[in-house]
């Protein structure tokens, strides 16, 4: 795939790159090897100076940012600076929070004094995906270059000048240049940098396949990986639910980004008796949300980052309705080969049709129907995916339990579901394993070493 800017809503390509060759790239993963022997050496205040500078320039450029996003991958900008806005917090958020997070941990054991210490692996390589183009990256280099790691960028190939400027604002804020480098690369020397030994951790968000083969590779060459990938997120409302606020919060959910996030809801399992009422207010919901140019602050929502993306997505809705899913609200492409997806409800999903069996990453809502609570959770963990999901009650320790035997995660009950620095993000089943974000994220990039530390011994008296 060539490296360009493609600006999904004209169809026109802004910019493109040359790939790095790999002697360049080898050139800068050899001056980052330097680095991780250097940076860990720093202060945290040292760190957490630069990451707070970098907060700074995040919010001074929001608007720049949210250009760019609008022009590479269809991110209408307010939606855009939102992005750059949630960014500056988790700089933040890790600039106040790293070395607390870090500190050695006293463990009681037989020893004068024994901890666990928590120090940094060195390069870690990021694969990332366009559809959160500056937040996936923010939310791995944060707590990683707080740690004391050194980060390598591969972005996605249709988002190169977000990648850069993201760089650019690193290095703004006084970080070393060679500790943060975005790599112009195609897919094709992932698997070489992944097989080099000076490369120690890989962190993945993306596709189910593209995570597979990275762990793979990963895995032949023993080394620690991280995978975000994709999800086919529940989104459960009881009988007793605010049916109301359940369905605008649905439509709300199920547009983030023109529905290309992996923790939008996407199958919405509704009990019987309020099923037809959710419908109804959904598609009234999202018949209201505006489309058009990602750079017109009144735009809702943009057009999919890629023509052959809503391609793709028109062929999982028209599979699934031959395979009897109902169409209630139409919507869809207006031809084949335009990036503009208007949005769809599907009901009477069942097992055997894309709809039930894939993740479907664009605006189409599926509708399923619970008998009861407790087929609302099996409907919910019949799925490969396990990444986020909702549930609405007016119960909320009903929906607490519920929370607890839905395999996913993370569970938000009566609200939203979101990522936030605060919170682990990640999931279970294919969509991936470790963890994103709060304290377990930045423990995942660093050696959790035990230190055994014993008794002093007395002196061997003198002997003649």
């Amino acid at each position: 795939m060539p490296i360009e800017s493609y600006n999904p809503h004209t169809g026109r390509v802004l910019r493109r790159f040359k790939a790095f060759s790999w002697a360049k790239t080898e050139q800068i993963l050899g001056h980052a090897h330097r680095a991780a022997a250097t940076w860990p050496a720093t202060t945290f205040a040292h760190r957490a100076g630069i990451m707070r500078r970098a907060a700074t320039l995040l919010r001074e450029r929001q608007d720049e940012l949210a250009r760019l996003m609008a022009l590479e991958m269809g991110k209408p900008v307010t939606d855009g600076r939102a992005e750059v806005l949630k960014c500056a917090a988790c700089c933040e958020y890790y600039a106040e929070s790293a070395e607390g997070f870090l500190t050695d941990e006293v463990v009681k054991t037989d020893a004068s004094r024994s901890f666990i210490s928590y120090q940094p692996l060195g390069v870690v390589l990021a694969v990332m995906p366009w559809n959160f183009p500056l937040w996936q990256v923010v939310r791995f280099a944060a707590p990683a270059l707080m740690a004391g790691n050194v980060g390598l960028l591969k972005h996605a190939s249709n988002v190169p000048q977000c990648a850069l400027a993201l760089e650019k604002i690193f290095h703004d804020a006084g970080l070393p240049a060679a500790c943060f480098r975005t790599l112009l690369i195609g897919s094709d020397l992932v698997e070489k940098l992944l097989t080099d030994d000076r490369v120690r951790a890989v962190t993945l968000t993306g596709s189910e396949g593209a995570g597979a083969s990275v762990a793979a590779i990963a895995g032949a060459q023993i080394k620690k990986t991280v995978l975000e990938l994709g999800g086919s997120d529940a989104f459960i409302v009881l009988a007793d639910a605010d049916v109301a606020l359940a369905a605008k919060t649905a439509a709300q959910s199920r547009m983030i980004n023109s529905g290309q996030s992996c923790i939008a809801a996407k199958r919405f399992i509704v009990e019987k008796p309020v099923i037809k009422e959710f419908i109804s207010q959904l598609k009234t919901h999202l018949l209201a949300m505006r489309p058009g140019d990602p750079l017109e602050e009144s735009t809702q929502y943009g057009p999919m980052a890629r023509p052959d993306l809503a391609d793709e997505l028109t062929q999982q809705v028209e599979d699934s309705v031959a395979a009897g899913a109902k169409v209630e609200l139409f919507g869809g492409q207006a031809k084949p080969g335009t990036a503009l997806f208007r949005p769809v409800i599907l009901s009477n999903i069942k097992p055997g049709q894309r709809a039930y069996e894939e993740e479907l990453f664009g605006p189409v809502a599926l509708v399923l129907e619970a008998k009861s609570a407790d087929d609302a959770v099996r409907l919910a963990n019949d799925s490969r995916f396990g990444l986020g999901a909702g549930v609405w009650t007016a119960d909320p320790k009903k929906g607490e339990a519920m929370a607890r035997q839905i395999e996913s995660g993370a569970v938000f009950v009566n609200g939203l579901v979101k990522s936030m620095p605060e919170l682990p993000f990640g999931g279970v089943k294919k969509s991936g394993y470790g963890r994103e974000l709060s304290y377990l994220g930045i423990r995942e990039f660093v050696n959790q070493k035990s230190i055994w530390i014993g008794k002093e011994a007395a002196p061997t008296a003198k002997t003649e």
